[in-house]
């Protein structure tokens, strides 16, 4: 019984002892010692310096970079639009100008239609009224402007809507009713070409008639002849009405007296006396006059409607030439002559030369010699003036044509476009 409460009192009392300590149980054997070991493995380890919870930032520094992140995409999507913009603007460009260069080749080969047009008109009054050109002529009736569909409604064209939003409007304008400039230089025989006395009086008298120095006229023979120089039709002559060639005669006292060189291997590049880099440019039109000195754009104006440049000399007509003409080109003939002398023309046009004459002595100039190669009744050159309007396109085109009375055929000189 005794040994009994001893055992238990020793049971009880080690049960109610405090457990040891970490540190005292590490040094019990290698039970104690891995058991304390797996209760430190099972700690948690400490978080490196990637892993640690960053602090708070402020929020004034947040509200920058979300500012600054809405002003990016604001400028990503406005260059965006900016190139998006630009690449269709740049594409419509280039549709408008395809559309346009369509419309002026439409507008271009409608002119075309238009000139042959009209040249079958000079034909057939050739045709009709032989060695006679008149203002009361098919060919003096200008066309106001009309629309195409119209024109070609009138012939039973079948496509004749395609044309409606299509004009034209032209005239026909006889070029040898005006004082030609190239008669200012004369080619009496082949390799020589001077100066037309005769002709550059007749110049004079027209430059005094309209208020313009008339001490340009010789200036103006001058440069003539030395830009025929260079030409390759400089002795090119007319073929008259009969089917022969028109050479004007040597005038007596005919200033200048210089040769064109005589024939050349290469005719408007080389010349004997002249050198062909100086040469001045061949005068085509009225508005060369502005290459003389003395000439203003005002003086060229005023001569236009009297004045124009052929490639070959050329007769007048009297019965289409304008009073100050007449009057120029008809030595002792004053202006109110002239006046009178177109007034009777407009009730009868004159059929030959001789009734010129004797309409001319009715004028009250007396003893007058008619010359074949400086009047006529008949015209070869004409200047054929179209305009086309095809939508937005515009052609407004000047045309030189040349009427052969030998060979019943039309052709064209030149073609100029006004810009």
């Amino acid at each position: 019984m005794r040994f009994s409460f001893h055992a238990g009192y020793a049971a009880s009392a080690q049960a109610a002892a405090p457990a040891p300590a970490p540190a005292l149980r590490a040094q019990r054997g290698p039970r104690g010692a891995a058991r304390s070991c797996g209760k430190r493995a099972r700690q948690p380890q400490r978080p490196g310096p990637a892993q640690r919870p960053q602090p708070a930032q402020p929020l004034q520094q947040r509200s920058r970079q979300r500012g600054a992140a809405i002003i990016s995409a604001l400028l990503v999507v406005a260059l965006s639009a900016i190139l998006v913009s630009g690449m269709l603007w740049r594409q419509q460009v280039q549709v408008r100008r395809i559309e346009n260069q369509r419309l002026l080749a439409q507008a271009q080969w409608v002119a075309r239609g238009a000139l042959d047009w009209t040249r079958l008109i000079l034909r057939s009054e050739g045709d009709t009224s032989a060695g006679i050109t008149y203002l009361g002529g098919v060919w003096g009736v200008p066309i106001a402007k009309t629309r195409l569909s119209d024109f070609l409604g009138q012939i039973g064209e079948v496509r004749a809507q395609q044309g409606a939003a299509t004009y034209l409007s032209g005239s026909i304008e006889d070029a040898q009713a005006k004082f030609n400039l190239r008669n200012l230089v004369a080619s009496p025989a082949p390799g020589v070409m001077q100066l037309d006395a005769e002709q550059i009086g007749a110049y004079q008298r027209l430059l005094v008639s309209l208020g313009v120095n008339s001490q340009l006229a010789k200036n103006t023979a001058v440069q003539v002849r030395a830009s025929l120089m260079q030409s390759a039709t400089r002795f090119q002559t007319v073929t008259s009405t009969s089917g022969t060639t028109s050479t004007p005669a040597i005038q007596s006292g005919a200033m200048g007296g210089a040769t064109g060189g005589g024939f050349t291997d290469k005719p408007g590049i080389e010349d004997s006396e002249d050198s062909a880099a100086h040469a001045p440019l061949q005068m085509t039109s009225v508005d060369s006059l502005l290459d003389i000195p003395g000439y203003t754009p005002e003086m060229v104006a005023r001569l236009r409607p009297f004045v124009t440049v052929l490639p070959t000399v050329t007769a007048v007509n009297m019965n289409t030439a304008s009073a100050e003409v007449i009057a120029a080109v008809v030595p002792g003939m004053s202006l109110s002559s002239a006046q009178a002398f177109v007034a009777r023309r407009q009730t009868v046009f004159f059929h030959n030369v001789g009734d010129v004459q004797l309409a001319l002595r009715g004028a009250g100039v007396q003893q007058v010699s008619i010359d074949p190669n400086q009047f006529d009744v008949n015209t070869n050159y004409f200047l054929i003036h179209g305009r086309v309007q095809h939508e937005r396109a515009e052609v407004d085109r000047t045309t030189l044509v040349y009427r052969d009375a030998l060979t019943h055929t039309t052709r064209i000189v030149r073609v100029q476009d006004q810009l």
